[in-house]
């Protein structure tokens, strides 16, 4: 069946020097991530989206496994009955117990499969995010597929995260994959919020003695390994299964079990983390270097010691020089033209051998920015005066530009 909104039809443009703006109203977005398939993740998202809702958030749901969607099968929505559009063209979505949510099977009948190239999923996924009329939210959950592909780094390089749960299992396998999921988000960028583990242990319902059917404390052991939150465990039950073939999750209609309760637990851990994430988190923005509109933040007060290598503040110091305010204090002062010079896209750097291609007699002195935006959370985008703008500088790229500047400066003297 055809979906009745809006249907990309043809592959999307490069990504280089595209921004996504913070969507309206939507105050978190939180992506619910794991290495590998069969972990539970989609369990844990939906469960943990409506006991956010229970402790009196706004919260709402994507199903962002385009090729493999399972949310409406867990909320028992409808399969295969598109959602209505709004006068302005958004996506109205479905809702389940008061929770709000959008998925591919919503698209599609029950057998019908979603054939889609990589590109066409990208874009199925920003229509999700961005296309649907969410209202007010305080949490966004993003169901992500399992891996870490295409799917997941765009969106992690393309959407304002504030930050990603890793889900695992406690047996070693599904632990080792789960660390790649973790460094990639880290790669980008986006707070790990924690690690959640699910099937922790399995209480039989009949004698009541508990059985660690993958092990037990991995995602513990790995959370203080990596230095990252432990947010809680799940323990296995047949609960937990049967409720969400029956299109009513646990926390619905089990709200007094004991994975009830973990997922209480859990929602409230999750909830102080974002809170104190915030207070370092620059928002996005896009900044007009002439007009000083769209000025970024500049964050002296979340200066830490033990503070990570991402930028807490922006400022124009003067007409030549770019101002960044690390995390951990380093404060850099780049020349705008050593910026110019350093880009790194396609057309100033030979993509095989990472050869310079650009010629520095070819820039001139006077090249300056119009516009910086912010990417996701990894990087920034910069339009300059000479019509180049096609170049992501990486916040990695700009702290190494910033020692280098250092170095050049302690020469001269």
């Amino acid at each position: 069946m055809s979906p009745t909104i809006s249907t990309p039809t043809s592959a999307p443009a490069p990504q280089q020097g595209v921004v996504q703006e913070k969507l309206p109203g939507v105050r978190h977005i939180i992506a619910v991530a794991s290495g590998k398939g069969g972990v539970g993740k989609s369990t844990v998202s939906v469960n943990l989206a409506l006991t956010l809702q229970h402790l009196g958030s706004r919260a709402a749901l994507v199903d962002a496994d385009i090729l493999g969607p399972s949310i409406p099968v867990m909320l028992g929505v409808p399969r295969g009955q598109p959602p209505g559009v709004t006068p302005d063209g958004q996506a109205i979505p479905a809702e389940r117990f008061g929770l709000k949510t959008i998925s591919m099977g919503m698209l599609i009948g029950d057998d019908a499969p979603a054939i889609l190239r990589g590109p066409m999923v990208v874009k199925y996924l920003r229509m999700f995010v961005s296309g649907v009329a969410w209202g007010k939210l305080d949490y966004l959950i993003l169901d992500l597929p399992p891996g870490t592909g295409d799917t997941q780094l765009t969106l992690a390089q393309s959407i304002p995260l504030s930050g990603a749960v890793i889900v695992t299992t406690p047996q070693d396998v599904s632990l080792n994959v789960a660390r790649r999921g973790l460094r990639m988000f880290e790669k980008v960028h986006v707070p790990i919020l924690g690690i959640v583990e699910n099937m922790s242990s399995f209480a039989c319902p009949h004698c009541g003695q508990t059985t660690d059917i993958f092990r037990r404390g991995g995602g513990q052991r790995m959370s203080q390994e990596l230095a990252v939150p432990f947010l809680g465990a799940i323990p296995l039950h047949a609960d937990v299964v049967s409720s969400g073939d029956e299109g009513r999750p646990v926390v619905i209609g089990k709200p007094d079990s004991e994975v009830s309760h973990a997922y209480r637990a859990i929602a409230q851990q999750l909830v102080a983390r974002l809170e104190a994430t915030a207070q370092v988190a620059l928002p996005p923005f896009i900044w007009n270097w002439e007009t000083g509109e769209g000025n970024p933040a500049w964050r002296e007060d979340a200066i830490r010691a033990d503070g990570e290598v991402v930028p807490i503040g922006f400022i124009k110091r003067d007409p030549r020089t770019l101002s960044i305010l690390w995390q951990d204090g380093r404060r850099d002062d780049l020349d705008v033209r050593d910026l110019r010079l350093a880009c790194a896209c396609a057309g100033c750097v030979e993509e095989m051998s990472g050869r310079k291609t650009l010629d520095p007699a070819t820039v001139r002195p006077d090249v300056g920015p119009r516009v910086l935006s912010s990417v996701g959370n990894y990087a920034l985008t910069v339009s300059f005066n000479d019509g180049h703008g096609s170049g992501i500088y990486s916040f990695e790229l700009l702290r190494s530009l910033g020692q280098r500047s250092r170095a050049q400066a302690t020469y001269n003297v």
